[in-house]
């Protein structure tokens, strides 16, 4: 179950969004409670203000960071950290039968999409699949920063890498 792929979708007034056919079929495998005729549920984390994304887990790779958090000290800076940015910063919420998600005002608002819209009008949102999770993005910001981070990385690298050479070998 991985997420792939970018895809740009409406969001209507209401903070409605489309999740794309492929992630609907990964957020299903990966909630141990969904069985056909239920909802997929997806934890979406927005608690990082450095971040100009929103980053949806599955409810299985979600448990596996709570479990990550829960092994770090109580009242420790970087659990309390944690908690904050993963924890406290995340609602849950589940595809509805159209295939959809509601972003509330308040995540629109964290990734600056386009707010004072109308009941019939619509803003576009990225989605960007990162394997373990997805990403939805204002497009502007997506493309912003996916080329800033291309030309740093360009700089270090030798003009005719592949980047399939950066890759640790498995072991086996």
């Amino acid at each position: 179950m991985s997420f792939y792929g970018e895809f740009t979708q409406k969001i209507d007034g209401k903070g409605r969004v489309s999740i794309p056919v492929d992630f609907r079929r990964a957020l299903e495998q990966g909630d141990p409670d969904w069985t056909e005729g239920l909802r997929p549920r997806v934890r979406i984390v927005y608690g990082d203000p450095r971040r100009k994304f929103l980053e949806c887990y599955t409810i299985s790779a979600i448990r596996e960071v709570e479990a990550q958090i829960r092994a770090l000290p109580r009242g420790s800076q970087t659990r309390r950290l944690a908690e904050q940015f993963m924890i406290s910063g995340s609602d849950t919420c589940e595809v509805d039968n159209d295939g959809r998600i509601v972003l509330s005002q308040k995540l629109r608002d964290r990734i600056r999409l386009r707010d004072g819209y109308g009941a019939n009008e619509t803003a576009d949102a990225l989605f960007a699949g990162t394997l373990d999770t997805f990403q939805i993005w204002r497009p502007d910001d997506y493309e912003d920063d996916k080329a800033a981070r291309i030309a740093a990385m360009a700089d270090d690298l030798p003009p005719d890498v592949d980047v399939l050479t950066l890759l640790p070998a498995l072991g086996g």
